[in-house]
């Protein structure tokens, strides 16, 4: 898993609303058991045209916001039909952030599990922020997950949640098996000592 430290980055605004998974990564792309190229269908249906033709309204396809990392979305975020294709759409196209008012759990736990960090901030912080990324497109926040806070262009630092095991696994960029794996020696030294006793 990528490690997540520190990021800092312009915003990728998407404000709406109940965001489900069958639109972050419709269905038909779920046969794909390998993350390479998932990035490409991301919000596949709002992204392209019939032909597969990219729809110049829809944001990420703008320049605008070209090479952001957060993506700024609505309330609710992620809910729907458990998938780890979402996130693994959402760090394939470029995203090591998405910062909401809420997400759904399932979703939540996947995306940590994949190295996107999941932040949720007040309604008054999501609305600046929102505000932010209309005014100046190219102003950037930054992300610090040792200290658990946002950094506005202001200076004004907004803290948000998440669990202990969680955010040791980001920091070390590892996962669950990776944690584990970390403590070889203590395992070895007690799995010697059920033995010897």
């Amino acid at each position: 898993m990528a490690q997540f430290t520190t990021l800092t980055s312009n915003l990728m605004p998407l404000p709406v609303n109940d965001i489900d998974t069958d639109q972050i990564i419709p269905a038909r792309f779920l046969k794909a058991t390998d993350k390479k190229g998932m990035g490409d269908n991301l919000f596949a249906d709002w992204r392209y045209n019939a032909d597969g033709s990219p729809k110049a309204e829809f944001v990420l396809n703008s320049a605008t916001y070209s090479g952001a990392k957060i993506l700024l979305a609505g309330d609710n975020f992620g809910c729907g039909s458990s998938r780890e294709h979402a996130p693994w759409a959402l760090t394939g196209f470029g995203f090591r952030a998405v910062i909401s008012t809420s997400f759904a759990d399932i979703f939540r736990n996947n995306s940590l599990k994949n190295g996107l960090l999941p932040i949720i901030v007040d309604l008054e912080t999501h609305q600046a922020l929102f505000d932010l990324a209309e005014e100046a497109p190219t102003a950037s926040v930054a992300v610090d997950l040792a200290s658990q806070t946002v950094t506005l262009p202001d200076g004004r630092k907004v803290g948000f949640p998440i669990d202990g095991f969680s955010k040791a696994c980001l920091l070390n960029g590892v996962d669950e098996l990776g944690y584990i794996k970390g403590f070889e020696k203590e395992i070895a030294a007690f799995e010697s000592g059920i033995i010897a006793s």
